[in-house]
């Protein structure tokens, strides 16, 4: 998944984000309410875990925008107010969830597990386009019923296509599925992706264009192969 940490503490914000990663999702940082509100208008996450003592904008005034703006990603507030107003009011303002400071991290991780749950509940279908059957379980994909053996990056990248047939990506799309905001990866490292996914379904019998180039543009799926 894909996730916004808003939160104004480093102390808190850096182990934090840290162990998110090591979770194995892709995490951006604001640390403050506006910076928040910025992130979520460039990019699409399925999840934010926001702090409600927050600088500039308070985290009950984001998530009140958020939600008045008809954003439906799950929230996760995180604070240390913990009597039952302030959990009612965070839940009424359209929070999914509310874990209270200080927590431990095998708790959150469990929390962002049973979100992460309904945010895949549909991506847990089989989806079959021609030869190529993604498992969204297993989170693999094979052709005529041969595993690609793709990496992790490289099984996103794919996965856009397969859930989007019909719609052209630019290498900044895809930059955006993989990579943190304050990561420096160039387009060209999403060029090799495609060409590493090319040749993998060369190797079990599948064509290269299956992945067509659209040229000034990006890539798109071939459904016609």
């Amino acid at each position: 998944m894909r996730i916004l940490l808003v939160e104004d503490d480093d102390y808190i914000a850096k182990p934090l984000a840290k162990d998110i990663r090591h979770q194995g999702h892709v995490v951006d940082v604001a640390s403050d309410g506006v910076s928040g509100w910025e992130y979520t208008q460039a990019v699409e996450y399925d999840l934010i875990l926001l702090d409600l003592m927050l600088p500039r904008m308070d985290g009950i005034s984001l998530c009140k925008q958020l939600r008045a703006s008809g954003c439906k990603t799950h929230i996760l507030m995180l604070t240390a107010k913990d009597t039952i107003p302030d959990r009612v009011l965070g839940l009424d303002t359209g929070a999914d969830d509310y874990l209270v400071k200080p927590f431990d991290l095998e708790e959150l991780a469990a929390r962002i597990r049973a979100l992460s749950r309904r945010v895949v509940d549909m991506q847990q279908m089989a989806i079959v386009q021609g030869s190529l059957e993604l498992n969204g379980n297993s989170h693999t994909i094979a052709y005529a019923g041969q595993p690609l053996g793709l990496t992790p990056k490289e099984y996103v990248i794919l996965e856009c296509f397969l859930r989007n047939p019909t719609q052209v990506f630019t290498r900044a799309n895809l930059l955006d599925k993989l990579w943190d905001l304050d990561k420096l990866s160039g387009e060209e490292t999403v060029r090799t992706h495609i060409t590493n996914i090319r040749r993998k379904l060369k190797a079990v019998g599948g064509s290269e264009d299956l992945i067509q180039t659209v040229y000034g543009v990006g890539y798109s799926f071939n459904s016609k192969l």
